[in-house]
């Protein structure tokens, strides 16, 4: 099996160790892991590319690339530059460092290396891991993925991948925030919405006396609600999140059609 990985938290980032060896377990000793991943932390740039400007890419060792991209410009690089067209089997995004669970989904880079890889019709799952207070100081705060990664990506290979329609499904994954002996198990959930944790701004002075704006994340241990990816994860349950790039409100297309005819 051929598989690339990328991440957003950048090519020296802990949690890509963790996916290398994910990775090197699924493959199998006759397998192929390659990487290709940012040159420097992308966190929270979604599924951005870099359109209107070239990107480096440099080779570190064997079958280890960094580029001054994205996490899709990564997949991109990795399919159409490092791999020249030889596709691989599986592509996998992260161990991203912080949850991607609920409305954080839209925002993550992590998410957005799997959402280009499934744009280009291949497999691809998104895997992140919990933070907080039973696992933020461990010696290993990425243990529940590390210990629980390969036999969950497995599942997900045996389940297979829906590949007939044209928005391809891809996966997100959420470790919760506890020790790996601690994980009570998986739960299959939809994305979920924290209530009041919004981005916001968080103005500061430099000692020049120039202005800067913060981005400021929201509380991230308010559960959303019952059956969704926050809920489980701070009950201690890995989240597996089916998704689709197709932002389409579906259920509002009658009532919208209804008020132009």
């Amino acid at each position: 099996m051929r598989i690339l990985i990328t991440n957003d938290d950048g090519i020296n980032a802990p949690g890509l160790t963790v996916l290398k060896a994910i990775a090197d377990d699924i493959a199998g000793a006759d397998g192929e892991v390659w990487t290709v991943a940012p040159a420097f932390e992308q966190s929270g740039v979604a599924h951005k590319i870099s359109y209107t400007h070239p990107m480096m890419i440099a080779e570190l060792g064997p079958r280890r690339f960094a580029t001054e991209g994205s996490p899709a410009d990564c997949v991109l690089a990795g399919l159409y530059d490092v791999l020249d067209g030889q596709r691989p089997d599986l592509v996998l995004s992260g161990v991203n460092r912080g949850n991607n669970s609920a409305e954080n989904a839209l925002y993550s880079g992590t998410l957005g290396g799997a959402m280009e890889a499934a744009l280009q019709g291949l497999p691809s799952i998104a895997l992140s891991q919990y933070y907080g207070p039973a696992n933020l100081d461990a010696d290993n705060p990425f243990e529940a993925a590390a210990v629980h990664g390969a036999d969950l990506v497995r599942k997900l290979l045996d389940h297979g991948f829906n590949d007939s329609d044209d928005y391809r499904l891809f996966y997100n994954v959420n470790f919760p925030p506890v020790m790996a002996a601690d994980v009570k198990g998986t739960q299959v959930t939809a994305q979920g919405y924290r209530k009041d944790t919004n981005f916001a701004i968080e103005p500061h002075q430099s000692p020049s006396g120039r202005r800067f704006l913060w981005i400021k994340g929201g509380p991230q241990h308010t559960p959303s609600a019952p059956g969704t990816d926050a809920a489980a994860n701070l009950d201690g349950y890995i989240s597996v999140t089916p998704m689709r790039a197709d932002l389409t409100a579906h259920d509002a297309l009658d009532g919208l059609r209804s008020a132009f005819e």
